[in-house]
C-alpha cells in the first residue's frame, strides 16, 4: 500500500489535517464559482479522501490506468466537488480546471463521469449506482487475482436505496475483503435528518447481517481514520469491510455545520469570504 510509514503517525495525521483543510477550500471555492453544487456532504467526506488520497491508496497520477492500482468509487456522487479537489490536488489535472466545475463542456459536471477525467474509475449519479459498481470492480478483482483494493463512499441517505443491500448480497457472497466501503454518516440528507426520512438503525448490526465486517471511526479525527484504514487494508477476515464514519455535515465551517440547507446551496459572497475566512482560523 502507499502507506506514508517514514513519518510517525502524529507527522502523518498532521500533514493530512493541512491537505484537508485544503481541500475543503477548494469545495468552497468551486461551488460559489460555481453558484451551484453541493457543500455540506463534500465537507464531512474531506477528512477521510485526504488520508485515501494522500496516505493510503496505491495510486499514480502520472499513469492513471494503473493494472494495480487502488480504485476509488463514489457512489454518493453529488459531493464529487470533494473527489474533484483531491483529484487535482494529487495531480491528475491541473487545478486550475476546478473553476470550471458545472459549466457547459467541463469536464467536471455535477456528477462524476468516468470517462471526462483521468483518475475517476466509475461515474455515479443516482444513490446506490456507484456502489453496485465498486461491488462489481472488486469481484472482477477476485476473479483477475489482483492486489488492488476498491474504496466505496456512501452518504448514509444513500443506503435508503435497495440496491446497496442487494449489491452487499453480491459482496459476501464472493467474501469481497479487497472491498473496503466507507458510510459518511452525516445523519442529514435532502429533505432533513436520516431518522426522519427513513431510519435505518441499528446500522452495525444491519451490516453484520449482511456479511460484512463492521468498523467505526470518529470522520474527523485524522489518527483514528488512519488507524481504522490501515486496520481495514489488513483484513484477515475474508468479509467486506464497512466502515462507518461518524462525521459533520458542512465541517470546517460552523454556519454550516449539521444545517440541512446546505446539502446543495451555494455560498453568496458574503457567505463565501464567511467560509473562506474561517478557514484560515481568523474569524469563528
Amino acid at each position: 500500500m502507499a502507506f506514508q510509514s517514514e513519518l510517525s503517525l502524529e507527522a502523518r495525521s498532521e500533514r493530512l489535517k493541512g491537505i484537508a483543510k485544503t481541500l475543503r477550500h477548494r469545495v468552497i471555492d468551486m461551488v460559489y464559482a460555481a453558484q451551484s453544487g453541493h457543500i455540506g456532504g463534500s465537507l464531512s467526506a474531506a477528512d477521510f479522501v485526504a488520508a485515501l488520497y494522500f496516505d493510503i491508496m496505491n495510486i499514480d497520477p502520472s499513469n492513471p490506468k494503473l493494472a494495480d492500482r487502488d480504485r476509488f468509487v463514489l457512489s454518493k456522487g453529488h459531493a464529487c466537488p470533494i473527489w474533484y479537489a483531491a483529484l487535482a490536488e494529487k495531480g491528475f489535472f491541473p487545478i486550475e480546471e476546478l473553476t470550471t466545475l458545472r459549466k457547459n463542456n467541463s469536464k467536471l459536471q455535477g456528477h462524476p463521469i468516468a470517462t471526462y477525467l483521468p483518475g475517476l474509475d466509475a461515474s455515479s449519479g443516482s444513490l446506490g449506482i456507484g456502489f453496485a459498481q465498486a461491488v462489481g470492480i472488486a469481484l472482477e478483482g477476485k476473479y483477475l487475482n489482483k492486489n488492488y483494493k476498491v474504496y466505496a463512499v456512501l452518504g448514509d441517505g444513500e443506503i435508503n436505496e435497495g440496491i446497496v443491500w442487494e449489491a452487499s448480497l453480491v459482496a459476501s457472497k464472493y467474501k469481497l475483503d479487497n472491498l473496503i466501503a466507507i458510510l459518511d454518516k452525516n445523519n442529514l440528507q435532502l429533505d432533513g435528518t436520516t431518522d426522519d426520512v427513513m431510519p435505518m438503525e441499528p446500522l452495525v448490526d444491519k451490516f453484520r447481517s449482511f456479511g460484512y465486517e463492521v468498523m467505526q471511526m470518529d470522520g474527523h479525527d485524522m489518527i483514528d481514520i488512519l488507524l481504522t484504514l490501515e486496520k481495514a487494508n489488513k483484513n484477515i477476515s475474508h468479509r467486506p469491510i464497512m466502515i462507518i464514519a461518524h462525521t459533520t455535515k458542512g465541517k470546517g465551517v460552523s454556519f454550516m455545520e449539521n444545517k440541512v440547507g446546505w446539502h446543495g446551496k451555494a455560498p453568496n459572497e458574503q457567505e463565501y469570504i464567511a467560509a473562506c475566512l474561517e478557514l484560515e482560523g481568523e474569524s469563528k
